[in-house]
């Protein structure tokens, strides 16, 4: 059920302007982590901050119950856009509970100030509502400002989660023996760690999201509602009537510097006695792997059928190279015929196969019952809607979710477990997909 507050009159006003350096930055250091707002990859996207309006919903009817709210919000808006990109005008950030039973809330959000970034071209929107004054900042003066303490970390400490590292393999064993006993083909199960303050100060955002931007460029780093992250999974991408959803599932650890050479477009190991065999080999030709993709890209393609013609599917995976973990992946496009909204369709192909398992109703009861926690916004669509319904909804993968009190965080990461999983070696998945926030936040060695 939707917490509805009054319906805002908004003003919003785009203009062009000088294409700024490092689009993270411009964060203000005293802003509210849980105010802030990214969406970036390979430096470009959008970055803002403040909150003029919101929404927030629950249950299964939470994605409807918020386009209903945003298609309310822009019926009453004015807006003046001189810029006309994909992420000008009025723009809502979004994030989405994984669960309709969770405890957690799902939100849509309107950022007061968003800079943006696309093809060598930048704007900056602002938002005011009802009668209040522009800014007195000319966007100029906005891209001009830069946060000198993005660069300093929080000190912070871990602490284990609902379930503890050592207890995780007994977990995914009991899931493969479920499996075989015909509950499941597949189950997505999930861990958390929990991150503190050390001093009890807020958890800053802006240094987290610039190490992973940095790190992490070929992902989309996000921050919605205090939940951060570098998702390398676009549950769906709508613009200009083209669909696009990039499908992961099948991993394997990466190697720090492994030799590698190409024969054609073949990965083949290097002559090298400590490395006899490239991982990537290995994850192309594992069954397990493969067989926990196929997965993944059926029940994408099944969602996406209804709203897009000429859908192609890939015959095959390839392997997506990210600085810790090889992937198996697989971009599917379509065109609309539907007329759906980008987050309609979040909505039609959550949850997949690769943050859920299959068949998906009886996975999910599992999780439930073996993950003992609330994922949360974990796993669920996280991104942006334009006033056209264009946008980009990932997956909350890589990430962590700011607690209330912003003193603290749970960071999570999950696997597929199919019938060959092997749970000492989910755990060290695991252990590698965390690598990414632990990295952003300083902790260890990551």
């Amino acid at each position: 059920m939707a917490v509805t507050p009054p319906l805002p009159r908004l003003r919003a006003r785009t203009l062009a302007a000088d294409a700024p350096g490092d689009l993270l930055t411009r964060i203000p250091d005293e802003m509210d982590p849980s105010d802030v707002v990214a969406w970036l990859r390979e430096g470009d996207g959008l970055v803002g901050w403040g909150r003029v309006a919101g929404v927030r919903t629950s249950g299964p009817d939470r994605f409807g119950e918020a386009e209903r709210w945003w298609t309310a919000v822009q019926e009453h808006a004015q807006v003046e856009d001189g810029v006309r990109l994909p992420g000008t005008g009025l723009v809502t950030f979004g994030s989405f509970t994984f669960s309709p039973d969770s405890a957690d809330a799902s939100a849509l959000t309107i950022p007061r100030v968003v800079i943006g970034r696309r093809d060598g071209l930048a704007w900056v929107t602002q938002v005011v509502v009802d009668d209040e004054p522009w800014p007195t900042a000319h966007p100029a003066e906005l891209l001009g400002r830069t946060n000198a303490d993005i660069e300093v970390l929080d000190p912070l400490v871990e602490a284990p989660g609902a379930v503890a590292a050592d207890r995780w393999p007994e977990v995914v064993d009991q899931a493969v023996g479920r499996i075989g006993r015909g509950e499941v083909a597949k189950v997505v199960l999930a861990r958390d760690v929990q991150v503190r303050h050390r001093d009890g100060h807020v958890v800053r955002l802006a240094p987290v999201l610039e190490r992973l931007e940095k790190r992490y460029a070929a992902t989309w780093t996000f921050a919605v509602g205090g939940l951060v992250g570098a998702t390398p999974e676009m549950l769906v991408r709508l613009q200009g009537g083209r669909a696009r959803s990039r499908v992961l599932a099948g991993t394997i650890r990466r190697p720090n510097g492994i030799p590698v050479r190409r024969v054609g477009d073949a990965l083949a190991a290097a002559p090298d006695p400590e490395h006899p065999v490239d991982p990537r080999l290995r994850l192309v030709s594992s069954e397990k792997d493969l067989d926990e993709h196929a997965f993944a890209v059926r029940s994408v393609a099944e969602a996406l059928a209804p709203h897009c013609a000429d859908l192609v599917v890939p015959e095959a995976p390839y392997v997506l190279e990210l600085p810790d973990v090889y992937h198996l992946a697989s971009d599917l496009t379509g065109t609309m015929r539907s007329g759906a909204t980008s987050l309609r369709l979040a909505a039609a192909l959550h949850p997949s196969a690769a943050v859920c398992g299959t068949p998906t109703e009886p996975a999910a009861r599992l999780i439930a019952e073996l993950e003992g926690m609330d994922r949360g916004r974990y796993a669920g669509p996280v991104g942006w809607m334009d006033a056209s319904g264009d946008g980009d909804w990932g997956i909350a993968l890589r990430c962590g979710e700011l607690a209330e009190d912003r003193h603290s965080m749970r960071l999570f990461a999950g696997g597929g477990i199919v019938a060959a999983s092997d749970p000492e070696a989910e755990l060290a998945e695991t252990e590698v997909k965390l690598t990414a926030m632990r990295h952003a936040l300083g902790l260890g060695s990551a």
